[in-house]
């Protein structure tokens, strides 16, 4: 009964000094009702409020029981995770949160960052953004201090607003540590966050920025690389830092020519020591007087080559549909088909040699490929297989050595094997190679009603074997520069490896295409073989041999 009687005094003299401090304020009961009215007249928050990110919102939004006087004791102090629970969730998925959360009661919270709930900037405004790099130097004062002479820091100090801050590359709330996968400075997410400035179209053209960065970065092998998943591949922040990014031109800058050396060195020990390192992301307005002659030859070379690979094939088989469907089979006069087998094609070593070659050939188009287009359906297969190793790479410089051995091995045996350099001598070019060559070329066409005699190896496998011939020492030329990065660095600019990768492409591209229209067809598509020359397994051709009597056949080392 004593404590009750206590406390109907105490609230009844309460009651009567708060009604004494509204009547010498001059507050009278409405304004006491409007939100904000009644508590600017003790807290000099209501003031700040206005101003801030939280301007307009109700003080009972984040204080409970204000209304009642005196203020309830014990009252919980408002929690921000009241109304953001989603950047509450991150921050306690972050370094600072974790590090809270183990016991640190020093890691950044809401206040430290934001500062007090009543004064708070809205976060994009210049004055919030300016004030991040001095946020977060209350802690990483070196990383700062790095950042304030770069590219970025020096940009913000001049009022650029969208220059990048600390929490545009590294997050806001959900802040994590670079080895994890899931941290936007991680190696596998660097590219897409400097692309998020860099590869806005909008943003590099306001600016005057290069706005090609990224999309040539993507063609490069680091770039290719890095989106198979490579961790180790270099990536933006290898070449041009992490803080301390400059302009090529200043000299402390890691592009800067003389300092390239040393900052491929980190991946290629000893790249660029004698030569300075050409342009490095390569473009059709950027490219080298030699990259563009080989682009150009090239561009012209497969239309040409293969348009007219066309041509003779696809007039070929329209002959010979055409009399096999819709004109009566009679022998043509001048012609003698021989009874029995075909004539001999190839020999048992040189069967070896073209399986060897043909599988090589083959992993190789596609490993190549893969590595060159690895967003493309066909090449998953080989992306599942990636992991900690580069399965591509590895498969692809397996194959180049076996196609590399095959080449080899074919010089060698013509050398040492006089049977085998008899037979290929009939693959030497001789006079009336080119006579044969247009006239039929000229009846693939429809000019002229019989088909001229032709060699028993004419010009179509001629041309085929040289054909392989130049692009086996292209390709293995070009690939070994690719091959030995490194060491080519050290002797030669990167502009010779730029030259050869532009030619390892092109000729790929050139060699399956006529693949496909060339030799495809001649043991596949070829009404005269189809379903299959098996030549190669046999060594003798499914063709029965055909001659002019006026040109008698070339006997083989096998007649």
């Amino acid at each position: 009964m004593k404590n009750r009687a206590l406390r109907t005094i105490s609230q009844a003299l309460g009651s009567a000094l708060f009604g004494l401090v509204l009547s010498l304020t001059g507050l009278n009961a409405h304004a006491v009702e409007q939100p904000g009215a009644d508590c600017s007249s003790c807290h000099d928050q209501a003031q700040k409020l206005e101003k801030s990110a939280h301007a307009g919102l109700p003080c009972d939004t984040c204080h409970e029981s204000h209304d009642q006087y005196p203020h309830p004791a014990n009252i919980p102090k408002p929690q921000c995770v009241t109304c953001h629970q989603d950047q509450a969730g991150d921050y306690a998925l972050g370094v600072h949160g974790q590090a809270r959360k183990h016991g640190n009661e020093g890691a950044p919270d809401c206040a430290l960052c934001h500062g007090s709930a009543h004064e708070l900037l809205h976060p994009q405004s210049q004055a919030f953004r300016t004030a991040v790099p001095d946020t977060c130097g209350m802690c990483h004062s070196e990383v700062v201090d790095q950042f304030r002479t770069s590219v970025h820091g020096q940009a913000l100090a001049r009022g650029v607003t969208q220059a990048p801050i600390c929490n545009d590359c590294h997050g806001e709330h959900k802040i994590l540590k670079p080895g994890n996968t899931s941290s936007m400075v991680n190696a596998a997410h660097i590219r897409d966050t400097c692309g998020s400035c860099h590869g806005n179209v909008r943003l590099t053209s306001s600016f005057g920025l290069p706005s090609d960065r990224v999309v040539s970065f993507d063609a490069s092998y680091h770039g290719l690389a890095g989106k198979a998943g490579s961790q180790t591949v270099a990536n933006c922040s290898s070449c041009h830092g992490v803080h301390n990014i400059l302009p090529s031109s200043d000299p402390k800058s890691t592009i800067n020519p003389k300092n390239l050396p040393k900052t491929c060195g980190q991946c290629h020990a000893g790249a660029g020591t004698r030569f300075a390192i050409s342009q490095v992301h390569l473009t059709d307005n950027s490219e080298t007087v030699a990259l563009r002659w080989v682009r150009q030859f090239y561009l012209l070379l497969i239309p040409v080559t293969i348009g007219l690979m066309m041509l003779h094939q696809g007039g070929d088989w329209i002959r010979k549909l055409v009399k096999l469907r819709f004109q009566r089979r009679i022998a043509q006069p001048g012609r003698i088909a021989a009874a029995g087998h075909g004539e001999l094609r190839m020999l048992p070593f040189e069967r070896v040699q073209h399986a060897v070659m043909a599988l090589s050939f083959l992993t190789l188009i596609w490993t190549g490929f893969a590595l060159k287009y690895p967003d493309t359906w066909w090449a998953r297969p080989l992306l599942m297989l990636e992991g900690r190793y580069a399965v591509r790479s590895l498969i692809h410089r397996i194959a180049a050595a076996a196609f590399t051995a095959v080449a080899v091995t074919h010089l060698v045996s013509l050398i040492a094997n006089r049977k085998l350099r008899h037979h290929w001598k009939e693959m030497l070019p001789k006079m009336d190679d080119p006579r044969e060559a247009l006239a039929g070329f000229a009846y693939n066409l429809g000019l002229g009603s019989d088909p001229p005699p032709r060699s028993p190896h004419s010009y179509i496998e001629k041309a085929e074997y040289w054909a392989v011939v130049w692009g086996a020492v292209v390709m293995i030329a070009s690939g070994a520069f690719l091959w030995a990065n490194t060491l080519v660095m050290r002797f030669l600019p990167k502009s010779w490896l730029d030259v050869a990768t532009s030619v390892h492409l092109y000729e790929a591209i050139l060699a399956t295409l006529a693949i496909v229209v060339w030799h495809f067809y001649s043991v596949i598509f070829d009404p005269d073989v189809y379903p299959l020359n098996t030549a190669f397994l046999t060594g003798l051709s499914v063709k029965k041999k055909e001659h002019s009597p006026e040109r008698e056949p070339v006997k083989t080392a096998g007649d």
